[in-house]
């Protein structure tokens, strides 16, 4: 199979292809898609005929993928993610605030910070929908994987409209349970002899964390995830040290934040949206809602609030 056929492939069967890259069978495709697994198999089938290509093999474990179907790949996402961006701006036109707005934004943000105000957002506006992408990559917004951002540093791709809304501190903090055990340090060096709560993985934004905290490094760390909500959940069961924001923490009583003068990082908070969707009422009303909401978190988050 090697030459392309003239039929275009219709934008649905990119949507199969990458579910069945995601879950290497038809059936799971399908049980994921709500299609039945015959469907997903004739999707497969007409995206190779029209492309002229060979996108799976069919192995003892399942489906999986040709070179040409890795080769694909990150085409087949901005497809399907300008695709769902234009269902979301179609099922919203005119001047009602109604359709589908989609969001992104970092796991803490999304699970412990946006829910309130989501919800005071859909009171407001009962015909809007809310979808949310919990992630922190810089790409999201000129990929139309999602309409609205919110971001711990500032957006630089010309293409956005971006707002600062403040600052979000975040200190080191551990649960009364744990400090009962194992006692309060009183100085960075005193951390030597607890258990650390912290990331697995290296970016660009831990190396530069690791320069300006050099004794935060993986090797100190008692307890490793790249996830923001594991990290938060260890703390909160006792089970060391870790890095939480202060706003975040203070709403629990059980929580104590120690070292303050010594230890502080405060991160950058954007609102962005892609500059197409400035004039659209769902993108305008949720832009709107999203910073006055993380400005109230930020005011409350203040020493003396």
């Amino acid at each position: 199979m090697n030459r392309v056929a003239s039929i275009e492939p219709n934008w649905e069967w990119y949507r199969t292809f990458l579910k069945v890259l995601e879950t290497g069978s038809l059936s799971a495709a399908g049980r994921e898609m709500g299609l039945t697994q015959p469907t997903v198999g004739r999707h497969v089938d007409n995206l190779e005929a029209a492309l002229g290509l060979k996108l799976f093999v069919r192995s003892f474990d399942g489906f999986s993928p040709t070179d040409a179907a890795l080769e694909l790949k990150p085409y087949a996402v901005g497809i399907a993610a300008h695709s769902a961006a234009l269902r979301r701006a179609a099922g919203s036109h005119g001047t009602e605030v109604r359709g589908t707005v989609r969001l992104t934004a970092s796991e803490i943000i999304s699970v412990e910070v946006l829910p309130p105000i989501l919800a005071k957002l859909r009171r407001d506006h009962p015909a809007l929908n809310v979808e949310l992408l919990m992630s922190n990559r810089a790409d999201d917004l000129l990929q139309r994987e999602a309409d609205i951002a919110v971001r711990m540093f500032k957006p630089e791709q010309d293409a956005l409209v971006a707002k600062r809304l403040g600052s979000i501190e975040v200190g080191l903090h551990a649960h009364k349970r744990y400090l009962a055990g194992r006692g309060t340090p009183d100085s960075i060096a005193a951390l030597a002899g607890h258990a650390l709560i912290g990331f697995d993985g290296e970016n660009a934004f831990l190396r530069k964390f690791q320069r300006r905290f050099p004794w935060f490094s993986r090797e100190a760390l008692a307890f490793r995830t790249n996830s923001d909500l594991a990290q938060l959940a260890a703390i909160r069961a006792g089970f060391g040290i870790g890095v939480c924001q202060v706003g975040l923490a203070a709403r629990d009583p059980a929580m104590v934040h120690i070292l303050p003068r010594q230890f502080s990082y405060k991160m950058d908070t954007w609102v962005a949206m892609h500059e197409d969707l400035r004039a659209s009422p769902r993108c305008a009303v949720t832009f709107a809602a999203l910073t006055a909401g993380l400005s109230a978190y930020m005011r409350a988050s203040l020493p003396g609030d």
